[in-house]
Formats: structure tokens, C-alpha cells, sequence
């Protein structure tokens, strides 16, 4: 049975368009490899980007996409909302059909050796291939972001998987990964400019400040709309629902008298993760999956 693996590589530019379509060009007009979508965000400064396919040939373009990333991104001169400490900031693997999760390590493990011996560029293990418990988490990997890594990198708790103990003078640094489950990125927008309140909102929502251990926000102003955002990296939509982290921020935000006005899904996520929000908001009674339509379309 054909296999297939589900990447969402992230870059660190979401505003020069021509840098944008340069390094996602990568990924189009390849056998067996499938672009889904990309979304460039001004605010993060950073490009978000789905795509499947079947290992080898994904391997090879996400490793182009890498190296387009590191010739064109200059980590001197990016700034940005987002964390990140590279140009090609993380090269995240799922496993999406008849591909076990170890195989999906095995591959990654091939990506960052390939992008150091090709490209020079070091890189961090995270997820099921960390090399240790603390670097299963992307937020210790990236504490300080690349201005600070470059200065604590030479310590051997902070150093690089692969590479000697420095960033590369442009490129910074890349993490790679895998995990069974990826994560879905989710922004609760807060009809207010003070960024103050998303921010705090934000701390509590977070694991390491004492929230959902799944999750993982920060408070961002949306400059295109005059509003801010939590956004929130969520690890786990079954152990801590979309909506459960929605309600937690609703009330929250309700105590500095704001009204939450819209919630942006960037990205894919798994359609159980909206179908458990569908059953908390409707009060469903005794749904099936198979009253889903289109469920019916599989196997035909």
C-alpha cells in the first residue's frame, strides 16, 4: 500500500511575495508530492505551509524548500511576532496514511542530517526525535529566539543536534520532527487594540504558565484589522478541544469587558477536531460520524 506522510515545513517570511513564491515553488510541480495550501502572515512574518506526499520525493523537495529558504531569508535582518530561530524555522512530519510514526522519526532523522551535510545549516531534534525530554518542546529549543540562541548556542544544553556549537551567520538554525499528531494553530481574535489583554489572556491559557499543558499562546496585535489575537499552537485537540480552550478565553476576556469576534483556523486540521466543537455549541444528542456525508465517499 502506498504511503504518505503530512509536512508542515514553517519559513520565516510572510511579507516579501516574491521571496514567498520562490521558496514554495519548491514544492509545486513534483510526482507524488502535493502542495495543500501556504499562509503567509505579515504580522508572524512567517509562511506556514501544507504539504503531502509520499516520503522519498517529499524528502527531496522539502529539502529544495529548505535550501531556497536559507538563500533567500537573512535571520540578521528578519524580524517578526512569531518565535524563530532560522530561516527554514521547523520541517514538522505526521504520519497521514499506512506509515507507522517510526518510520516517520527515521525520515526526519534523513532531513537533518541531509540539510546540515547539504547546506551547513545546524539543526535541533524536537517531538519523537528529541534527543532529549526538554527538547521535545519547541519553546525550549527556541528561548530567546534567534538573537538569543546566537548567544548561549555554545553551551552544551543549548548547542545544535547537528553541527558545531553555532548558528549559521544567515540561515540560523532549522528544527526538525515528528509526531503523531500535528498540531492546529488556532487565533481568537479580541475586538480591542491593547495587546495587553491578548498577551494576558495568553499566559493563562498556556501550559507553562499554568494552562492546558497541549497548548502553547502568545498575545499579538493584527495591525491589518486593528484588533489582536491569542493565538494558540495546539498540540492535542482531543485531550483539550478547540472549543473548551475558546470558552476558557471568551470568559477571560470577558473580565476586561472585550467580546471575542472571530476565531481563525490557519492551516489543516482534523475534521474530529471541529465535529467535537459542533457537539459542545449544538448540544448534539447521539451523533454519528456517519451522519457526515461525505464520510460515505471513502472506499468507493
Amino acid at each position: 500500500m502506498e504511503q504518505f506522510v503530512h509536512a508542515v515545513p514553517n519559513f520565516s517570511d510572510g511579507s516579501r511575495k516574491e521571496v514567498i513564491e520562490a521558496i514554495v515553488d519548491q514544492l509545486r510541480g513534483i510526482d507524488d508530492v502535493k502542495l495543500v495550501a501556504y499562509y503567509p502572515d505579515p504580522d508572524f512574518n512567517r509562511t506556514v505551509v501544507e504539504v503531502i506526499g509520499k516520503p522519498d520525493p517529499l524528502k527531496e523537495a522539502l529539502l529544495h524548500m529548505a535550501g531556497k529558504a536559507y538563500e533567500l531569508i537573512n535571520m540578521a535582518e528578519q524580524r517578526g511576532a512569531h518565535p524563530r530561530i532560522g530561516a527554514q524555522d521547523t520541517v514538522p512530519l505526521f504520519p497521514l496514511a499506512n506509515i507507522t510514526l517510526a518510520e516517520c522519526v527515521a525520515l526526519a532523522e534523513e532531513i537533518g542530517q541531509e540539510i546540515y551535510r547539504r547546506y551547513k545549516v545546524p539543526v535541533y531534534f524536537c517531538g519523537d526525535n528529541a534527543r532529549n525530554a526538554q527538547r521535545k518542546s519547541l519553546d525550549f529549543i527556541r528561548k530567546g529566539q534567534y538573537e538569543g540562541l546566537k548567544k548561549v548556542v555554545h553551551l552544551p544544553e543549548r548547542a545544535p543536534d547537528i553541527g558545531p556549537a553555532a548558528l549559521h551567520p544567515t540561515a540560523g538554525a532549522t528544527i526538525v520532527s515528528a509526531a503523531q499528531t500535528g498540531l492546529v494553530a488556532v487565533n481568537v481574535i479580541l475586538d480591542t487594540q491593547d495587546v495587553k489583554i491578548a498577551k494576558a489572556i495568553a499566559q493563562i491559557v498556556r501550559g507553562p504558565s499554568g494552562g492546558f499543558t497541549t497548548i502553547r499562546a502568545i498575545g499579538l496585535a493584527l495591525e491589518d484589522r486593528d484588533q489582536v489575537a491569542v493565538s494558540m499552537n495546539m498540540f492535542d485537540t482531543v485531550k483539550t478541544p478547540i472549543y473548551r480552550a475558546f470558552k476558557v478565553i471568551e470568559l477571560e476576556a470577558r473580565r476586561f469587558g472585550v467580546p471575542v469576534v472571530g476565531t481563525q483556523i490557519v492551516g489543516t486540521l482534523p475534521q474530529e477536531a471541529l465535529i467535537v466543537c459542533a457537539e459542545y455549541f449544538l448540544k448534539l444528542e447521539n451523533f454519528n460520524r456517519d451522519q457526515i456525508i461525505e464520510n460515505h465517499l471513502i472506499g468507493l
